[in-house]
């Protein structure tokens, strides 16, 4: 077995480990996601995301440079902390992999989490051809509802001060660069806006379909490079702009982001929030959190 692999089984209590599938190449070639089989271990599978980064990274859009890779490199230290400190607090609503390690490597980083193909998670809806349900629609905001409430509050220590990767601070480059004269000079002001809500939650900041594995009756979520602070709405409309193409977006959004405020406001109200106040808040900063989402 190769070194890496060995840690894996020790850390399962496998006798031996295997290479199995790879999954999915990290983005601009920062390593990879594979399936690991297990001999003799508590669980058959496990998944282990390698993060090895390049010397000279590329981003297949043309924005690489120095800003680029240093945003990269802290994105998988926050998803360390996340798996670390936070996960544990997730619960069946809002389901994310059991972590078995997450470790420091001379190379990067490794992540040793479970195998949610193997626990039943194994359905994925990757584009708008994929022929997403209501169910999994309602699914998956539900799961956005139960995790902005289970953290609301919550200091995103560890984390991104601010979550999404799309947010203000990180694309001076992009903004540089937007021809929407409106949007751009608006666009520190919606910025603002959105921080200084009353009420800020932990975002996951990259609620795309690819990052959402369907069972019969459930959802989990992976890939938390870019939770952090915010406000919930921000990843309502980053996830509705994934799962709907534009027709269906301009004529079900509004449907979509009620049912969301609707599973929020019960998930708050069995936490002890003021529901009420959270919604009509967040309700009003709908628009701006799908400006600022446009604006990138």
């Amino acid at each position: 077995m190769d070194g890496w692999l060995k840690d894996v089984a020790a850390l399962t209590g496998a006798k031996a480990a295997r290479r199995g599938e790879r999954l999915q190449s990290l983005w601009s070639g920062y390593g990879e996601i594979v399936r690991v089989h297990l001999e003799a271990a508590e669980v058959g599978s496990v998944v282990v995301k390698r993060v090895t980064p390049p010397s000279q990274p590329e981003h297949p859009r043309g924005w690489s440079g120095a800003r680029g890779h240093a945003r990269k490199l802290r994105s998988y230290a926050v998803e360390a902390s996340f798996y670390r400190s936070v996960a544990q607090d997730c619960d069946e609503v809002c389901r994310v992999p059991h972590t078995w390690a997450v470790d420091a490597v001379s190379s990067g980083w490794q992540f040793v989490l479970e195998d949610l193909d193997a626990s039943g998670f194994d359905r994925r809806r990757l584009d708008r051809d994929g022929q997403l349900g209501e169910a999994e629609l309602r699914r998956s905001l539900d799961w956005l509802a139960r995790f902005h409430a289970v953290f609301l509050g919550r200091t995103p220590e560890g984390l991104w001060p601010v979550g999404t990767y799309w947010h203000l601070d990180t694309r001076p480059d992009e903004l540089a660069a937007m021809r929407d004269a409106t949007l751009k000079a608006a666009a520190s002001r919606i910025d603002a806006r959105l921080r200084d809500a009353s009420f800020q939650t932990l975002v996951h900041g990259d609620a795309k379909l690819a990052n959402l594995c369907f069972s019969e009756e459930g959802v989990a979520a992976v890939d938390f490079q870019y939770v952090g602070g915010g406000v919930g709405v921000k990843d309502v409309a980053y996830f509705l702009g994934s799962a709907l193409d534009g027709a269906a977006l301009e004529r079900e959004a509004d449907g979509w982001v009620n049912h969301y405020f609707t599973r929020l406001e019960q998930h708050l109200t069995t936490k002890g929030h003021d529901a009420v106040a959270v919604h009509e808040e967040w309700s009003a900063l709908w628009p701006l959190a799908w400006a600022d989402f446009e604006r990138f």
